[in-house]
């Protein structure tokens, strides 16, 4: 039975991703970053790696569809967000936002008491929706991504089990 939680955004559940979801997530992810993971690290990522998980957002009334995924670690007290995206045709309906508090909710459970990203300088809204989430900027690595080179903004928050 696969683990589901429902979302505060209405008909939305968040899974288990599996081995039959990686051709949906692959073509979210090369239409939502220059410079996609590969089907390889979506595998690692789902199969062999113990402090990873990744999830899954279907819209419940057509739970084959997928319009979101998220890649995280927890290990030992940290939350580290690796991956996030949603299917263009699907953004700024709070699927991003439900993912996001799903991790940062999975995390705490796991004992983790602060979590960690880096999201490209350009992406205002990915650095919106983590600031509105907690996010606080920690430092800059100057020209982290490729094509194009750009800066990586690091941001972190608490995971105190009353933050919302």
């Amino acid at each position: 039975m696969r683990e589901a939680n429902t979302s505060p955004v209405a008909g939305l559940l968040i899974e288990r991703a599996t081995a039959e979801d990686l051709d949906r997530i692959l073509r979210i992810e090369q239409e939502s970053f220059s410079v996609p993971w590969t089907r390889k690290m979506f595998e690692v990522e789902l199969t062999q790696n113990p402090f990873g998980r990744l999830d899954v957002a279907r819209p419940a009334e057509a739970s084959q569809d997928l319009v979101g995924y998220v890649c995280f670690w927890v290990v030992f007290e940290e939350l580290r967000l690796m991956t996030l995206a949603v299917e263009p045709s699907r953004r700024r309906q709070g699927i991003g936002r439900a993912l996001l508090d799903h991790a940062l909710a999975s995390g705490r459970a796991q004992g983790a008491t602060r979590a960690l990203l880096e999201v490209r300088a350009s992406n205002v809204a990915a650095v919106r929706m983590y600031e509105e989430s907690g996010f606080r900027q920690t430092a800059v690595r100057a020209r982290y991504y490729a094509n194009p080179v750009e800066d990586a903004v690091l941001m972190e928050r608490e995971l105190s089990s009353d933050a919302a």
